[in-house]
């Protein structure tokens, strides 16, 4: 049955279904497309922060990024659990307020070069700078890619792997990956190496932060962050800190040096 029921809820989630739960207004709590491998955490997460609160909030996978600033952008009271990428167009656009981020030791991370072994890595970067592959939508990946190369870098991929995938193949002449990703999946990939981009590969990147839109009041925010703040076991982190908007201004800037525009930008 336990088994049953949990089947049933990724496959709600992962179409965008609104779980059943409280009947009245409710809050919708965002989780990037990533969780459809993982509904039974959002809901837990959702149940949790719904009790501290005494708030109906509930679970929504998004089938895609754009999904969450359309909600951000309109009327719908939201929140969203998500990396620096999105939590930095959500600033620039002025569409929310950060509110905390878990803490697990990973909590900021960068984006490193990844090239085969005993190539020459400022070599690729200045010569062949339209050929380095990046995960798209990501501050690992296509900001720092974009950010490293004047926005020359054009090889979007979907994810990390795929990038270290082009790379393998001889598609690409390196790539942008995540480094904690890197370093849990390196001996995937043991043909490449790492190279830390001067003023690029630093662990700057927030990551996992909680941000509520425009459209919910101060007191309800309140609400929201202390119910996280006692809630770092869902959360799966060590614990819970109040999040500083000016901490994304590294991801911002990112993206200014790549000629990525947080305005209009869309995947």
């Amino acid at each position: 049955m336990k088994k049953m029921i949990v089947v049933c809820l990724a496959v709600l989630l992962a179409l965008g279904t609104a779980l059943p739960g409280y009947c009245g207004d409710t809050i919708t709590c965002w989780f990037p497309p990533s969780w459809k491998s993982k509904p039974d955490k959002a809901m837990k997460i959702a149940q949790t922060l719904s009790q501290e609160s005494t708030l109906q909030i509930k679970p929504r996978i998004a089938k895609s990024y754009p999904e969450i600033l359309k909600a951000f952008s309109s009327n719908q009271e939201s929140l969203v659990y998500v990396g620096s990428f999105v939590q930095a167009i959500i600033k620039a656009r002025k569409l929310g307020t950060p509110l905390i981020q878990s803490v697990n030791g990973k909590e900021m991370y960068s984006g490193v070069l990844v090239y085969p072994k005993g190539e020459n890595p400022v070599a690729i970067l200045e010569k062949s700078p339209a050929e380095i592959a990046y995960a798209v939508g990501a501050s690992s990946g296509e900001s720092s890619a974009k950010a490293a190369t004047g926005g020359k870098a054009s090889m979007g991929v979907p994810n990390h792997g795929a990038a270290c995938a082009a790379v393998t193949a001889g598609k690409a002449k390196a790539g942008v990956v995540k480094n904690w990703w890197w370093e849990a999946n390196k001996d995937k990939f043991p043909g490449l190496e790492i190279y830390e981009i001067p003023g690029i590969s630093i662990m700057k990147n927030p990551d996992n932060i909680l941000s509520a839109s425009k459209s919910i009041s101060p007191d309800i925010m309140l609400k929201v962050t202390a119910a996280a703040f006692d809630s770092r076991e869902v959360f799966g982190v060590q614990r819970m800190v109040p999040f500083n908007s000016a901490r994304l201004d590294f991801s911002l800037d990112l993206m200014k040096r790549g000629n990525i525009d947080p305005l209009t930008y869309t995947w």
